[in-house]
């Protein structure tokens, strides 16, 4: 880290000019920020989703991180010491994790425990951090301290309200040299596949990842920004948090629930505010899809000329449904297909802005086989032996990206499936306290050459045309008669089956039972479904189109009610844990086969 004279004088020769490339972290940026444009304001946020509740300037936060990093240090904090951070979405969050990285403090956001919701999750974390403080604001502070049966083993050395710090003491500040590879925050993964890992990311993975961010987007000091994702979740503070400060752009926020319960706010803030940058996962753009056109007057979409989309399965169907969105101006070409993981800070791969999507159909048959054949190109290929995947666009600045068969470690040749490997100064330092699973995962060498390791993503994919596709995860690939086939594939069949299924509430996944590999299907059923359902019809249903679109027989369909799917704190299935929650209630399944299940777990 720079000295303070050293910034100023950087601000000097950077008067006029961006200085986020050649800022050494975050604190010197959002300290050179404020000086030049401390009345611009940073972050507006709808507390309700659609009015605004509150705002900060980037000289207001600046000054809010010094206070925070003050008390920190008031309280003993040393480098590399960690913080957890519990906060709902809103501004207080942005300002207490800047704030540890004033203090040198590592920072760790997690999402907040719901009121009835087991604290498994938060107790993995804690246990696993060891954190030294624990952050919330003062109307939550009561809840997380109460001993009960759910948080009891949650005991920091010092809590703190950071709402509660007296501003001036940022003057009280004292800044610590803090170097580019110095770890900055622990972001933990989803636990889609097993236990929460805290992926550790240092200043410039953070930096180069937002250069990435940058140029795969092609934003400009016009970008504006209009985000609802959780800001603890690696997309929500990457992409919606620290690319705004990055550019020095304003950003919009709401909470996730807002948009959950009415995702017509999305579009309206987007409308509003002129938005250009947005997006989410593919869930989020079924929910938009779904809007009754009558709700949708008065809503202009023109200014948004990216919509981002990750996180989870892409599907083909979802883009083709945006287009009744084209009459309030959104061009389909603004849908924008990406990759990205918490290894990787964020950012893999993105399309080239303002290309359409390629859409593939690909023969099942071969695909069984590891292997991409190409039945035809036309998105609108109906046949029944193929199915479409959404590309996600090529690597960005000097990131490399390789394709190796994880059996024998070597490259894949052209039209093959493997695992993507990646190689980059975005790829985070390791995992937390975990040497072994580091080694494994982080310092990955291909058969042939041991001159650089890579990043194994645990992703399956192939590349065509310099584009990345992905297929699915290793972890969850279900392998039966020496094919191999994709769970969210399934998944997909079955979600479409019956009207009584609901959309991204299907798991699929393989055990082993009296000596042979079976089929498991579980999937929740609409609360409006639940009185007059027939669970004979929907288990012939999802077995019929299986069987149709897959070649494969569905040994056992559990029908559980809506909400009871394990899901992690970013909305994906955890498929591990139905598998688990399968093998631990056999003997309930062996009493009701293929019967409607009130509730599974």
């Amino acid at each position: 880290m720079t000295s303070l004279l050293n910034i100023q004088q950087k601000l000097l020769l950077t008067k006029n000019s961006d200085f986020a490339n050649s800022s050494n972290d975050l604190v010197e940026l959002l300290t050179i920020r404020a000086q030049q444009n401390s009345n611009q304001v940073a972050y507006r946020f709808l507390g309700d989703g659609e009015f605004e509740s509150d705002l900060i300037t980037y000289g207001q936060l600046n000054k809010k991180a010094q206070a925070i990093a003050a008390h920190l240090q008031n309280n003993k904090a040393e480098k590399g010491d960690r913080a957890l951070l519990l906060y709902p979405s809103g501004l207080e969050f942005i300002a207490a994790f800047l704030g540890c990285l004033y203090a040198g403090v590592i920072a760790v956001p997690t999402s907040m425990p719901r009121r009835r919701e087991k604290a498994d999750r938060l107790k993995a974390i804690t246990e696993n951090c060891q954190p030294k403080f624990i952050l919330c604001t003062s109307a939550y502070l009561p809840n997380l301290k109460l001993k009960n049966p759910d948080n009891n083993q949650i005991e920091p050395i010092i809590w703190i309200e950071s709402d509660s710090v007296w501003l001036e003491l940022a003057s009280k500040w004292e800044k610590t040299e803090i170097d580019r590879d110095a770890i900055a925050f622990l972001q933990y993964t989803s636990g889609s596949t097993g236990t929460p890992k805290g992926v550790a990311i240092s200043h410039r993975n953070i930096l180069y990842n937002q250069k990435m961010i940058e140029a795969g987007f092609s934003h400009s000091k016009k970008t504006v920004f209009v985000g609802w994702l959780p800001l603890f979740h690696d997309m929500g503070l990457i992409g919606n948090v620290l690319q705004p400060l990055y550019l020095g752009i304003p950003c919009i926020l709401m909470p996730p629930t807002t948009f959950l319960v009415k995702p017509i706010r999305w579009l309206k803030a987007i409308s509003k505010y002129k938005a250009t940058t947005s997006g989410g996962p593919n869930f989020a753009y079924e929910l938009i899809s779904q809007i009754p056109t009558e709700q949708l007057a008065n809503i202009d979409l023109s200014s948004w000329d990216l919509a981002f989309c990750g996180a989870e399965p892409i599907r083909a169907a979802t883009i083709r449904k945006l287009d009744k969105l084209k009459p309030l101006g959104f061009d389909s070409k603004s849908f924008y297909p990406c990759y990205g993981m918490a290894e990787t800070t964020l950012f893999v791969t993105g399309i080239n802005k303002s290309s359409p999507s390629t859409i593939l159909n690909l023969d099942l048959d071969s695909l069984a086989r590891d292997r991409a054949v190409l039945v035809r190109s036309n998105e609108d290929s109906n046949q029944s032996n193929s199915i479409a995947i959404v590309g996600c666009g090529h690597t960005w600045l000097n990131q490399k990206i390789i394709i190796i068969n994880p059996a024998s470690s070597q490259k894949c040749l052209s039209g093959e499936i493997g695992e993507i490997w990646v190689r980059g100064d975005n790829v985070a330092q390791g995992y937390w306290n975990d040497r072994a699973k580091t080694i494994q995962t982080f310092k990955a060498y291909t058969f042939s050459d041991r001159s650089g390791s890579f990043l194994r993503t645990g992703d399956l994919g192939f590349f065509h045309n310099d584009e990345l596709f992905i297929t699915g995860r290793l972890k969850d690939l279900i392998i039966l008669r020496g094919c191999n086939y994709y769970p969210q594939d399934i998944e997909a069949t079955v979600e479409q089956s019956h009207p009584s299924l609901r959309k991204n509430a299907v798991a699929a996944f393989l055990v082993e039972l009296e000596g042979k590999k079976q089929l498991i299907v579980v999937s929740e059923v609409a609360r409006t479904f639940r009185r007059n359902l027939n669970p004979e019809e929907v288990v012939r249903a999802i077995r019929t189109e299986v069987s149709c679109e897959h070649n494969l027989f569905v040994d056992w369909v559990c029908l559980i009610r809506t909400g009871s799917i394990p899901k992690t704190s970013s909305g994906k299935i955890k498929r591990q844990a139905c598998k688990h929650e399968f093998l631990n209630k056999t003997h309930v399944y062996n009493r009701f086969h293929n019967r409607f299940i009130d509730k599974l777990f």
